[in-house]
């Protein structure tokens, strides 16, 4: 009864914006509570578009849990290397500090090279540039920062595969979120 749920409203333009809507609050609220409970930034920017994604366009490659998983870790990973290698740890972060020379690196680089790593892997998913610069950027950059974005990821991804699973079912939304 759910799975025909979901497929009948993402038929038409206002149902599939009910669905997609929907379940982007609920994922992210999802997130969001775990990161008040930790008190830890389980609610930060790339998230937005990743739960986008999912529920607008499961169907897409760049929707594909796979993607979505090993596109942040990349992001992270890239992210962190960038910042650390560049010796940017101490410094104030962007927002607060401004865009110095090697900040500008750090970021640009951090998506360039983000960008060949999933290119090479064939796993699109486009919010990773948004983790990638978040890291490499001095946000986030704690290592329990960077746990609590990892577990963010992994947990909006499994809640997004399976109610796209649940309310589109395998043949639609097997391979989405």
């Amino acid at each position: 009864m759910s799975e025909r749920l979901g497929i009948r409203l993402r038929q038409h333009r206002g149902g599939a914006a009910l669905y997609a809507g929907s379940l982007s609050l609920v994922v992210l609220a999802l997130a969001g509570a775990v990161g008040l409970a930790m008190r830890q930034p389980w609610l930060f920017p790339s998230l937005g578009p990743t739960v986008m994604l999912f529920f607008e366009s499961p169907e897409s490659p760049s929707s594909r849990p796979r993607n979505a998983l090993v596109g942040h870790a990349a992001g992270l990973i890239v992210g962190a290397a960038c910042f650390f290698t560049l010796g940017l740890n101490g410094q104030p972060p962007v927002p607060s500090g401004g865009l110095t020379g090697t900040y500008l690196v750090s970021g640009a680089l951090s998506v360039a090279l983000t960008t060949v790593v999933l290119t090479l892997l064939n796993t699109p998913h486009p919010p990773a540039g948004a983790t990638t610069l978040i890291v490499s950027l001095g946000i986030l950059t704690q290592p329990a920062q960077l746990a609590a974005m990892a577990g963010a990821i992994v947990l909006i991804t499994v809640a997004g595969w399976a109610l796209n699973r649940m309310l589109l079912g395998a043949e639609r939304g097997g391979d989405g979120a």
